[in-house]
């Protein structure tokens, strides 16, 4: 008979295992090249001596000449904090009593709960890699009824919960996203009264305004300080950037290579850009007859090959945007790897305040850090020489799509 500490011990005992592979391994090919570490953690922080520059103790000299001066390593001292990643999965009781005596339903619901839980998770985590710590997804500049209209959608799917604010105060809570119009860069959301806002507004994953993990968006922003260094101190703290309008090549994506190879002894093991960048390299190649080289990736990622580099699409990155990385110079620090909160009795479901409903909440506490973001690169402004041939049908899509305006969020 299943009960709620059969559906504990499911959790704990077969679920989780699962569950922390997928979201290490299969949530997104970025994070799979990324070395995963508990070292440096002090506390709530992490705090880390990041080495610069080359050691100075070395000289040439005559047989009976004077020995080099021991100049040691240079560190620059990194901290950050640690960042809360949550995710959480719902049962009603009468979902747990109708499955009761049938171990199959029993176990489908769990599965079909935790496949949700996973493919949510693996989503918002792919997403912060390439976000700056803000958690800002997009910007909504008017709106129309409970239709807003947002500088870009790449961020958003149909589900998702979020918050809007306006120069940092915020103006409606937990609204959810009904309908994502990729033509028109709109999203169809839970609220009727979106209209009477003071616009543009940022939106935000709910709660998680300025608590998300640091990723590349931080290294390439221009904030003053990274880590809690300040970039003008350090000069080596500012990435190589090109934000001049071009084509994509072979010869553009090399520059940036030789570029980082010369300049920062960094040899660029990944590449990342947007699917329409992907289609203009493709383009590219085809055109000058070269053969597309794929390569198969660790979690079941694929990738075209640049030179033996893989050359991967991401969602997550804009449009005219191409990321050259060497990923061994980021470490995602975590104090732990996913797990479930734990009751004081050591239950993982626990009931919700006054509704028939059990809760299971799923935590990491990590951050990413680059330990030299000299040695990456991002060049924006790559003109994208095709189309998209789904153009056409997706315009088709969104003109007689109809979503519901039923409102099944709050708003504030």
């Amino acid at each position: 008979m299943v009960t709620l500490q059969t559906a504990d011990n499911a959790l704990k005992s077969v679920y989780l295992g699962v569950v922390a592979n997928q979201l290490n391994v299969a949530a997104n090919p970025l994070l799979t090249k990324i070395k995963r570490s508990n070292k440096d953690i002090w506390g709530k922080e992490i705090i880390k001596l990041a080495p610069y520059g080359l050691n100075g103790g070395v000289n040439a000299s005559t047989e009976m000449g004077t020995l080099p001066g021991a100049y040691e390593n240079q560190y620059v001292q990194f901290k950050a904090s640690l960042k809360n990643l949550y995710g959480k999965i719902e049962i009603t009781d009468k979902a747990i009593r109708s499955s009761a005596n049938n171990i199959g339903a029993f176990v489908n619901l769990l599965t079909d709960e935790m496949e949700g839980l996973v493919q949510a998770s693996a989503f918002n985590l792919g997403r912060m890699l390439y976000g700056d710590g803000s958690g800002v997804l997009a910007t909504a500049t008017s709106a129309s009824g409970n239709v807003v209209t947002c500088d870009k959608v790449n961020n958003f799917v149909e589900g998702m919960v979020v918050d809007f604010y306006k120069d940092g105060t915020l103006n409606y809570s937990r609204v959810r996203i009904l309908y994502v119009d990729r033509v028109n860069k709109q999203i169809t959301v839970s609220s009727n009264s979106m209209s009477s806002g003071q616009y543009p507004l940022s939106i935000y994953v709910q709660s998680s305004r300025n608590n998300e993990i640091t990723g590349l968006g931080a290294i390439f922003s221009n904030s003053e300080t990274l880590y809690g260094v300040t970039r003008a101190d350090y000069k080596w703290l500012s990435p190589y950037k090109s934000e001049v309008t071009t084509e994509i090549s072979d010869n553009l994506l090399q520059s940036a290579i030789d570029f980082l190879d010369e300049n920062a002894d960094s040899k660029v093991n990944f590449i990342a850009c947007s699917s329409a960048v992907r289609r203009a390299y493709q383009q590219y190649l085809t055109a000058y007859r070269s053969n597309i080289d794929i390569m198969n990736l660790e979690g079941g990622f694929k990738a075209i090959s640049h030179n033996g580099i893989p050359l991967v699409a991401d969602r997550f990155v804009d449009e005219d945007t191409l990321y050259l990385l060497n990923t061994d110079d980021f470490t995602l620090h975590e104090l732990c790897d996913w797990t479930w909160i734990e009751g004081e009795n050591g239950s993982i479901l626990k009931q919700s305040a006054n509704l028939p409903v059990y809760t299971a909440s799923l935590v990491k506490y990590a951050e990413l850090i680059c330990d030299k973001p000299n040695g990456q690169a991002k060049i924006s402004k790559i003109k994208s020489t095709v189309e998209n041939p789904f153009l056409p049908i997706l315009e088709d899509i969104s003109s007689k799509l109809t979503p519901s305006t039923e409102d099944s969020g709050s708003t504030e």
